[in-house]
């Protein structure tokens, strides 16, 4: 059923954090009413909505009550309850649907997935018992990467095991849950694309987009990539392959490795925009949460030119650590945006906003993010704006 709803007609959002706030002001900007279900009051989304329901995502009478007051509705996490998801779909349309939540939620069947689409993974094996620990290290040996099927973000519920005889002790650590463990991936650098389907079946993609990770945090991102043509070929086919065998209406972020023979394996999925696509606000005609608007209503999906070449940076709670940071002197730095998501608290490792810079080069937009995030607490830039290379590793 295609279902187009123009602008006046409500959109709904599940989640009300930092992604959905984003999203409200991308709705709102196209003239969209927005309503924001959320169990916590003054979350970042609902303090920019139109309208808020405060409610656990267990209560199903108020996610009725909720579905039937939006024309359609979207979310912006994946660790929503199936059910809830499944509830909402009967009062709305949802986007993406319940089906390519439940297979993202669970990195076993999203593992399985991928190899069931013959799409590039590293090898794994589940875990779901003591008597699956010896088989699944016999198949995938060491070093490899034991995480929990469902739940876990940010490095969270995951260990790595250098030793089979580790297995065992990092299985109890994790609650005896299901797991999968994976192969350790010796990669070279880290990818994401972000995936538009719209429900007519048209597809754009924002990326590849480059990634640098610190303490299992995304720190920096940067677009356009300075990687082979052809790899940037073969990320976008990965996730147009990826959306088209899920039949995803929505949007779809693809995380990847890139090994040094500059082969690409999918490391994980997730079913709405991502943290490494924040730089398209500024950096795209059609940014991935004017995207995500387009395609819950039903429209097609735009076209994500690439303005400018953009680097972001986030701003985890330690920078309040010492009182508040000097946001003028960041923005001070050329071309700097600064987005905060209104989150009362900052506490360690809490992402709390973000800088965008842009530039000629996504080399030279990450120095000026970096110099400006550097400025928030008078480090100083680590070296002149501008100037300072994008590598792999940790900045």
């Amino acid at each position: 059923m295609n279902d187009t709803f123009p602008p006046g007609a409500t959109l709904g959002v599940l989640g009300g954090g930092q992604l959905g706030r984003m999203f409200v002001h991308a709705a709102q900007r196209m003239g969209y009413r927005t309503h924001v279900f959320s169990p916590t009051d003054d979350s970042p989304a609902g303090q920019v909505a139109h309208a808020v329901t405060v409610a656990d995502y267990q209560d199903h009478d108020a996610v009725a009550r909720f579905a039937n007051d939006c024309d359609a509705v979207t979310y912006e996490l994946e660790q929503l309850p199936l059910l809830t998801a499944e509830v909402t779909a009967r009062h709305a349309p949802l986007r993406p649907g319940p089906a390519v939540l439940e297979i993202a939620q669970d990195r076993l069947k999203e593992k399985n997935f991928l190899r069931g689409a013959d799409l590039p993974v590293g090898g794994f094996a589940g875990i779901e018992s003591a008597e699956d620990l010896a088989p699944a290290i016999e198949a995938i040996g060491c070093p490899a990467v034991l995480k929990t099927a469902g739940g876990g973000y940010d490095g969270k519920g995951q260990c790595r095991i250098d030793q089979a005889d580790q297995l065992a002790n990092a299985w109890a650590e994790l609650g005896q849950q299901p797991c999968i463990l994976e192969t350790w991936v010796d990669y070279v650098g880290e990818l994401s694309v972000i995936a538009v389907r719209d429900q007519a079946g048209g597809f754009e993609a924002i990326g590849p987009i480059r990634n640098v990770h610190v303490n299992h945090i995304l720190d920096l991102s940067a677009y356009p990539p300075t990687v082979p043509e052809r790899v940037e070929h073969d990320a976008i086919e990965i996730a147009r392959r990826l959306v088209e065998a899920l039949d995803v209406v929505g949007v779809l972020c693809v995380e990847m490795f890139l090994t040094a023979d500059d082969s690409l394996l999918v490391n994980e999925i997730a079913p709405r925009p991502h943290n490494s696509g924040h730089l398209t606000i500024e950096a795209c005609a059609v940014s991935q949460f004017e995207q995500q608007v387009r395609v819950t209503a039903g429209l097609s999906a735009g076209r994500s030119t690439l303005r400018r070449a953009a680097a972001m940076v986030n701003l985890l709670g330690d920078l309040w650590a010492e009182g508040e940071p000097d946001f003028a002197a960041a923005l001070d730095v050329p071309e700097v945006s600064l987005h905060l998501y209104g989150k009362a608290e900052a506490r360690p490792g809490r992402k709390m906003g973000h800088l965008t810079a842009l530039a000629d080069t996504s080399d030279l937009a990450a120095g000026r993010a970096l110099a400006a995030r550097a400025a928030l607490t008078h480090d100083g830039p680590p070296t002149a704006p501008g100037r300072r290379s994008l590598a792999w590793t940790q900045p």
